[in-house]
């Protein structure tokens, strides 16, 4: 093994620029060349490489996003150009590559090591909905940038007595919302894994009202049934009822920039490490992610298409504590 490439791929996540870095230095450590894949599998595809070297990623640890960029690829997805794609890794003399992504992502690497070409991934989602890592890297502040959100409303909403409905990030996987919500006290959360309904939402927040409470915030993941939208919809007539008044704040795709926590600056550096190190010992084909201080390998077809379940007694714990 001689040269290497990375790419980072699906949704940018805080911490990725410090995979990125941890990956390129180590490998010049190891004595290898290494190639950034511009664009993901879209750059994979066409051959859109670039030499990086220790300089080249100097000074990218504390910036969000991906100095690589990302893009989505239908190419890619076909059988033709996976093959396509390992064709333009070999005419550049690389024979191992590291792909920093999603569930998505990694099914991409797992179509590729199926092909036979040495693939490690590298665990990077802020919906920390990918199996074999907790938590993956961009959750950590997707959760704070969500949390901020949510400290902010609150003050604004003791100043006027309204509820805040907050959207969160996390496509059908209810980790943001259950988090933040936890931390930032909500009074109601509502997440895929265990929704509330507009009508018991509302008898939530007329006892919190009665309760004396001046404000509430209402989490609601993106993934429920009842988005915040149609949560605050349900509220346009009925706020003299419930004791609020009634503001919706959809966060969006603020979550996924800014500067990354230093948890995830510090995450990131260990998994692209140990990506670099499996394989310069032979192992290929597994996702490197992160269960408290260890390191674990999980076989990317099973990281890709196992589902990952959050910890039920985290929503008790979050049913006990909005009361």
């Amino acid at each position: 093994m001689r040269a290497i490439a990375v790419l980072t791929s699906g949704g940018d996540a805080p911490g990725m620029n410090a995979a990125i870095r941890a990956v390129t230095r180590r490998a010049i450590d190891h004595g290898l060349v290494v190639h950034g894949v511009r664009r993901g599998y879209d750059g994979l595809v066409r051959g859109d490489f670039q030499r990086l070297e220790a300089r080249d990623v100097g000074g990218i640890l504390h910036r969000g996003g991906t100095i690589l960029g990302s893009a989505r690829s239908l190419e890619f997805k076909t059988r033709e150009g996976q093959q396509r794609a390992i064709a333009s890794l070999e005419a550049e003399g690389i024979s191992a590559l590291v792909v920093i992504g999603g569930n998505g992502s990694q099914a991409g690497a797992s179509a590729l090591a199926r092909l036979g070409f040495p693939v490690v991934g590298v665990a990077s989602t802020i919906d920390n909905d990918l199996f074999g890592s907790d938590p993956s890297i961009g959750a950590d502040t997707a959760v704070n940038v969500t949390l901020e959100a949510l400290d902010r409303l609150r003050t604004t909403g003791a100043s006027h007595h309204r509820a805040h409905i907050v959207e969160t990030m996390g496509r059908d996987f209810g980790y943001l919302g259950l988090m933040a919500g936890i931390a930032g006290g909500a009074e109601v959360i509502s997440i895929p894994e265990a929704e509330v309904s507009p009508d018991e939402i509302a008898a939530r927040l007329r006892d919190a009202s009665a309760r004396g409470k001046t404000h509430s915030i209402v989490v609601v993941a993106e993934g429920c049934t009842y988005d915040a939208a149609a949560v605050a919809r349900h509220f346009e007539e009925r706020e003299a009822e419930i004791g609020f008044l009634v503001r919706l704040t959809i966060l969006g795709h603020v979550v996924r920039g800014g500067t990354p926590t230093a948890y995830d600056r510090l995450l990131a550096t260990r998994l692209g490490v140990a990506a670099v190190d499996a394989l310069s010992v032979g192992e290929r084909g597994v996702l490197c992610g992160a269960f408290g201080q260890q390191i674990r390998k999980t076989p990317l077809g099973e990281a890709a298409e196992t589902k990952k379940e959050l910890d039920l007694e985290m929503i008790r714990l979050a049913q006990v504590l909005a009361r």
